[in-house]
């Protein structure tokens, strides 16, 4: 594990794509995907602390602008942000906790328990909220990490995961 003694509690767009060129993190370990991929614009508070279970929180956003690349595809004359997108950064977002908790390895989504959409994100929306509550980081042989999440779109709730799992893994060879 990293020994930093000081961790920020915000990222920016441009901490997100050093992120994912592999520049946070060292080489080898957690990486965001690049854009089009990257699902959020800016991480406004993290913690390895607090959160519905005492073990850290994240809070990210994303701006919704018309132009976006998912709208123009999903679904002509009925754009809206494909549901799994939204999932996809929860899972983004847990993975960069790990690495920011100076864990070794590259994330791999594996897994939700459970995953509740009630709502969508439509281009007139302005911003989409992302929190996660981390429940458990387990560090043996895989790296794994739990949490909790909610998606908001301009302040209300329209999906909720519970279970989210994200590990890191050393070689990814055999995955």
């Amino acid at each position: 594990m990293s020994t930093t003694t000081e961790k920020k509690t915000s990222y920016d767009r441009d901490d997100l794509l050093a992120c994912a060129r592999g520049e946070l993190f060292g080489p080898g370990n957690a990486r965001l995907p690049l854009p089009n991929m990257l699902m959020m614009d800016r991480i406004v508070h993290i913690s390895d602390q607090g959160g519905k279970y005492g073990k850290g929180e994240i809070i990210a956003e994303l701006d919704i602008t018309p132009d976006l690349w998912f709208f123009q595809c999903h679904f002509e004359s009925d754009p809206v942000m494909p549901g799994c997108l939204g999932l996809d950064a929860t899972w983004q977002l847990l993975g960069f906790f790990l690495g920011r908790e100076g864990h070794p390895g590259r994330g791999r989504a594996l897994g939700v328990g459970n995953v509740k959409f009630s709502g969508q994100i439509l281009p007139t929306a302005k911003k989409v909220t992302y929190r996660l509550d981390v429940k458990r980081v387990i560090t043996r042989k895989l790296i794994l990490g739990i949490a909790d999440a909610t998606v908001e779109v301009d302040g209300r709730e329209i999906y909720a995961a519970d279970g989210l799992r994200v590990g890191l893994f050393t070689s990814t060879d055999g995955f």
